[in-house]
């Protein structure tokens, strides 16, 4: 049975008190997050002697094993550093309504996405702004971060501020001159998939890949048209029509099996 892990990290304390960082000694002791001790101790039962896993989302893994499930505290039996991929992936997700656009981070999140910018496209129905814009980051944070438990990663996607579409068209041209290759989503291109993958084997180690996906009325031609003036690529995957939530997932799992992610 794989062990549950939890990710712990610095913003979850509050403005009074930050969490302590995690430990890299094996042998040490720590106490959990209140938080995170609720989770796993009250709610997920896992009891004294028990092993669970911790992570920092920025690649280190801890073993650790519950020594006094009162007051949360564990020893640490083992410390692992992983390395983040050479090519990382990215997706940039139009708003959506329904909690479409969260259902899309989250598969992503599973899949092994490494960054994500949130799109208030032309014709996304839903809207941030003032608070709710805080807010609504907020919770695809948490939306993250409750993907890479489930999927026991060791890195957290970076989640990056809200975009409109004319910065995000400024984005493009300099993340494209940069080195980075996008990738825009659209039922009227005419570049296929496989044409696209022929593009990407110039990408090299260090930049990312970006798929841009609209909302459910889908990208209007006048993004088209900026974000392919910026150099972003226009691609379709394939004859069917896939929703706003499922494209960029389906997406990011073919470039993970074309980049060798998966086995």
């Amino acid at each position: 049975m794989t062990l549950p892990m939890f990710v712990i990290r610095a913003d979850m304390g509050t403005d009074i008190k930050s969490v302590e960082p995690l430990p890299d000694t094996v042998g040490s002791q720590y106490m959990l997050p209140k938080t995170i001790s609720t989770h796993a101790l009250k709610a997920m039962r896992v009891g004294e002697n028990e092993q669970l896993q911790l992570c920092d989302g920025h690649g280190l893994r801890i073993l650790a094993s519950v020594i006094d499930d009162s007051n949360g505290v564990v020893r640490i039996d083992d410390v692992m550093r992983e390395v983040q991929p050479h090519i990382k992936l990215g997706l940039v997700q139009a708003l959506a309504k329904g909690g479409r656009d969260e259902q899309a981070i989250e598969m992503a999140t599973e899949i092994g996405v490494d960054h994500v910018i949130p799109w208030q496209s032309q014709r996304s129905i839903v809207q941030w702004k003032g608070n709710k814009a805080t807010k609504a980051l907020s919770k695809w944070d948490d939306v993250l971060i409750s993907a890479t438990q489930q999927s026991r990663r060791s890195f957290v996607p970076t989640l990056h501020p809200m975009m409109t579409t004319k910065q995000l068209g400024r984005w493009m041209v300099d993340t494209i001159h940069d080195g980075d290759i996008i990738l825009v989503l659209h039922q009227d291109a005419t570049v296929t998939w496989s044409e696209f993958e022929q593009k990407i084997q110039t990408v090299e180690e260090g930049h990312t890949i970006w798929v841009v996906v609209g909302p459910e009325g889908g990208i209007t031609d006048d993004e088209i048209e900026l974000f392919k003036n910026g150099g972003a690529y226009s691609c379709v995957i394939g004859s069917n029509i896939l929703r706003a939530a499922s494209a960029g997932p389906v997406a990011l799992t073919l470039l993970s099996r074309y980049l060798g992610r998966y086995a």
